[in-house]
């Protein structure tokens, strides 16, 4: 369980640190391409021959549009929440045996 805390917390950090390098309006596929050039068109050649051309358009398109900061924090987010369902759900627990 602590590895839901440190993932939440590491893409929390990275979607910091995204809006900070590219600019809060900047969109993910724009800095993506900042890092890697090549790396959109790999990706989209791939998800489109192996998975499914409609998967790259109606969801990693949208995603790809969204600013950079967005998608790691709403992950992060989630995860930190797991994570909180979670702890609860064992602080609750009765103990075995007793």
């Amino acid at each position: 369980m602590p590895f839901l805390l440190i993932a939440a917390l590491l893409l929390l950090a990275a979607g910091a640190a995204l809006g900070f390098a590219f600019g809060w309006g900047a969109p993910l596929g724009e800095a993506l391409f900042r890092y890697d050039p090549a790396l959109l068109n790999t990706a989209q050649a791939g998800i489109q021959r192996h998975l499914s051309p409609a998967l790259w358009d109606e969801a990693a398109l949208p995603l790809l549009e969204r600013p950079s900061w967005l998608v790691p924090f709403v992950l992060g987010a989630l995860l930190l929440l797991l994570y909180g369902l979670l702890a609860a759900r064992r602080r609750r627990r009765p103990a075995v045996g007793g």
